[in-house]
């Protein structure tokens, strides 16, 4: 099965996810590697407020309990944004177990050829943007990158 790695260094993060929603759906296996450096577009007040937004939501059922569970670190965020996209069918869960998502580049890739999808590269935008890694900091996520 080929294998494409994608470097997600300098990519929006929704167009980059229908580049690679496409690839999964050709029966490839996709890596990103650099998750932390994808952006996400807007203000960053903006996404932050959007994203805090989600966070807050609870159940009506038990208002009491945490409510849906949301990503916060940036591996998760990218994943759980191409899972969006995908299909809720068996074909699709196959398509998602062909995804795997670093924050850096691991040693076995290193030396890969990297793909960089020119239709979502950061050079598109006008306006500000914010990467993943800093959002998912504002987020409360502990990690390192």
């Amino acid at each position: 099965m080929e294998e494409i790695v994608v470097d997600g260094e300098g990519q929006i993060l929704g167009r980059m996810a229908t580049f690679v929603v496409r690839e999964l759906k050709q029966g490839r296996r996709v890596v990103i590697i650099n998750a932390n450096k994808v952006v996400i577009s807007g203000k960053k007040q903006r996404v932050l407020a959007g994203y805090r937004l989600l966070l807050g939501v609870r159940t009506m059922f038990n208002p009491s309990r945490q409510g849906i569970r949301r990503p916060r670190n940036p591996i998760a965020l990218v994943r759980r944004t191409i899972r969006g996209m995908l299909p809720d069918t068996p074909s699709g869960a196959s398509m998602y177990r062909r995804l795997k998502v670093y924050i850096n580049v691991p040693e076995e890739y290193s030396r890969k050829e990297k793909v960089k999808f020119v239709g979502a590269s950061v050079d598109r935008l006008k306006g500000k943007y914010v990467t993943v890694g800093e959002l998912t900091k504002e987020l409360g996520w502990k990690g390192e990158f």
